[in-house]
């Protein structure tokens, strides 16, 4: 019989400061110096290519190099206003590090990510800004979650003379930055301080614990506002579909992340000796690392198919693996057991791909003991939306648009998570929030 042993206080308040500091903290200037000194500023630079929003990073690398941070600065958040965050959390090592020239060469590309952090932070901190608000245009638009996709979305709309009213369903603005993303990642309320600076351009009304088909209506939007914007992420977690789901012990783990975000005392959070994590994307690995963080003693991560298949990145992997975090492939969940209403126990069954290349299962069975259970395997579009019958949604569940962003519902568009433009990924939430402003933009100058 197993023993269920979920606890607060398993770590001391010094070493939980520890666990969650910084997992990477900033460049000094001396090393931002010799960093920045070794790229090529590459003409047809493929980093450039490679980030979402287009930033021309060799010529904010060269200002760094030559002592012009504001510069640098005004490279990156000119094209990404939430660069500070996206240097932050951003895979890299996918995107710009990964096109770097010198990943190709040597498998040590110049540490893109560290720089453009330098460079933001200093400037961000400093209280200054660049941005400069065009003349009034007399338009209006409402823009749905106060996410990256809808505060890029807003601060663009906001340089280009437009009045925007965020509507946010939470406390605070920031969308997962805020509430979805391991402390540890990003640290000293960061989130809130790039909230502050995006605000500071002024035509941004923020309206908080407004929630779409709740407590404000797209109908009404529509008839109040010359154009809505939609950026309402992903509201909804995916169930494992077991039985016995709902027992005590098995979380969803981006309700387990924010908790975790907005607690005061780690110390005071509940945590389990034995946590399994299903899942195999940057939610599971966030989960699982900061359950160990915590004081959990075994902590496994369980994904259905190989590494190569993962949503996380190798470096995230690598990540996990190297702070006590077991990763096991190719187990699909069976049966959850239980004892006294508690989850005790987990059930897999091995899987495999057959010869048409298509996901099995092998009927081999495999169980492990457990105190917790965290939900890790994605996101889908809060069904508690109105106007879901008006508004058409492509086979993965989310909100269709076209090229401009626009949905089929004349005067709405639509951005970030809850379409499918890309990766959901913060820096591809902010391009959409972006390149959407633009469009509702020239619509608007056309009327």
């Amino acid at each position: 019989m197993t023993t269920i042993d979920v606890r607060n206080g398993r770590l001391s308040q010094e070493r939980l400061d520890l666990n969650f500091s910084d997992s990477h903290p900033p460049l000094e200037p001396g090393n931002a110096l010799v960093e920045a000194n070794r790229c090529y500023f590459c003409y047809d630079a493929p980093c450039i290519e490679a980030c979402p929003t287009s930033i021309d990073i060799p010529s904010f690398i060269r200002k760094i190099s030559t002592g012009n941070l504001k510069g640098s600065a005004k490279d990156i958040l000119s094209q990404n206003i939430m660069g500070g965050m996206c240097a932050r959390v951003c895979p890299t090592e996918t995107l710009c590090e990964g096109a770097c020239v010198r990943e190709t060469q040597d498998h040590q590309p110049v540490r893109i990510g560290e720089l453009q952090r330098y460079a933001t932070d200093s400037f961000i901190e400093s209280g200054e800004t660049f941005f400069e608000r065009a003349e009034s245009s007399g338009k209006k638009i409402a823009v749905v979650g106060g996410g990256p996709a809808g505060l890029s979305c807003a601060h663009r709309l906001a340089v280009l003379g437009h009045q925007a009213v965020v509507f946010e369903a939470r406390e605070k603005l920031s969308g997962l930055n805020e509430y979805g993303i391991a402390p540890y990642k990003t640290v000293n309320d960061f989130a809130q301080l790039e909230v502050d600076y995006i605000l500071k351009i002024g035509g941004i009304e923020v309206r908080t614990n407004q929630k779409l088909g709740h407590d404000v209506k797209l109908d009404n939007l529509r008839k109040q506002f010359d154009a809505v914007f939609l950026s309402v992420g992903l509201g909804d977690a995916n169930s494992l579909g077991l039985e016995n789901e709902e027992i005590a012990g098995v979380y969803d783990a981006i309700e387990t992340i924010a908790e975790l975000r907005q607690s005061e005392n780690l110390a005071e959070l509940s945590v389990g000796r034995r946590v399994v994590v299903i899942g195999g994307g940057s939610t599971a690995i966030d989960i699982a690392v900061e359950s160990k963080k915590l004081g959990a003693e075994d902590v496994t991560m369980v994904y259905r198919r190989g590494p190569e298949q993962m949503n996380a990145t190798w470096k995230e992997q690598e990540f996990a693996q190297t702070n006590g975090v077991q990763v096991k492939h190719w187990l699909s969940p069976k049966k959850l057991k239980s004892e006294n209403g508690h989850v005790s126990g987990i059930e897999f069954e091995c899987t495999e791909l057959n010869h048409e290349g298509k996901l099995s299962v092998t009927g081999e069975v495999r169980s492990m003991e457990v105190d917790v259970v965290f939900k890790a395997i994605g996101q889908t579009l809060d069904n508690s939306l109105d106007s879901d019958d008006e508004m058409p949604k492509t086979r993965a569940g989310k909100f269709a648009v076209n090229a401009k962003y626009e949905t089929t519902l004349p005067g709405v568009w639509a951005g970030g998570d809850c379409i499918n433009s890309g990766e959901d990924l913060t820096v591809q939430a902010v391009e959409d929030g972006k390149q959407a402003a633009i469009s509702i933009h020239r619509k608007l100058s056309q009327t």
